[in-house]
């Protein structure tokens, strides 16, 4: 009998992720996961007092954590192309010679800099998880694995609901404790949160061409 072929995975098969639903990620173990855009802090431009008391609140906010939370930075190189595609536009719309003129020099004068300096874009994330009871999680997975509807489409929504609840009294924890740092936090929506996630798995896209079309 020949060897039969070893079946490869798919991608997303690695992809701990299930769905994003609600503007909250549901991982395949059923934990909740909420992501907070939070806003930078120039520390170094902060007097001493300033940074000692940033310091002692930033201690304090996470001594007073009962659940684990992470810190992310996405650091990338800034895409200009659409602001030079933007440009461009207005460049073809201009009627005056002088203004086309201008508008031409200041495109190259753009385009020469970012060829020269890698000009990166920071943004700061704070990601809270919730997992859910065991033994409800247990009742879940049961189901799909013996094929079995035991809860209703309707109790399912309550479940969700009920851990979402959980999930965002964590997050307005977070949100209150970081503000006392100086830092505000915003929960990401459903396309934000998928827009970062197609960013972190498919870094390669943004080196592809892009066209005025697709603006």
């Amino acid at each position: 009998m020949a060897p039969q072929p070893k079946k490869t995975k798919a991608a997303q098969d690695f992809v701990p992720i299930k769905e994003v639903r609600g503007g909250l990620i549901v991982l395949k173990d059923e934990t909740l996961v909420g992501v907070m855009l939070a806003s930078s802090l120039n520390f170094a431009l902060k007097s001493q007092d300033e940074q000692t008391a940033i310091l002692a609140q930033f201690q304090n906010f996470l001594n007073s954590l009962d659940f684990s939370v992470q810190f992310f930075v996405q650091s990338r190189r800034l895409d200009i192309r659409p602001y030079i595609a933007l440009l461009e536009e207005r460049l073809q719309a201009q009627t005056e010679e002088l203004m086309k003129i201008q508008v031409r020099e200041y495109i190259e004068f753009v385009r020469s800099i970012t060829e020269r300096v890698n000009i990166m874009e920071k943004r700061f994330f704070v990601v809270v998880p919730y997992s859910p009871p065991i033994l409800d999680v247990k009742k879940a997975i049961g189901a799909r694995v013996f094929g079995q509807s035991r809860l209703s489409a309707e109790k399912e929504d309550i479940g969700f609901e009920e851990y979402r609840t959980q999930l965002e009294q964590r997050m307005a924890v977070v949100e209150q404790g970081l503000i006392r740092t100086g830092v505000r936090t915003i929960p990401l929506g459903t396309e934000e949160v998928i827009e970062l996630l197609y960013k972190e798995f498919n870094p390669g896209e943004l080196e592809k061409p892009i066209s005025l079309n697709n603006q």
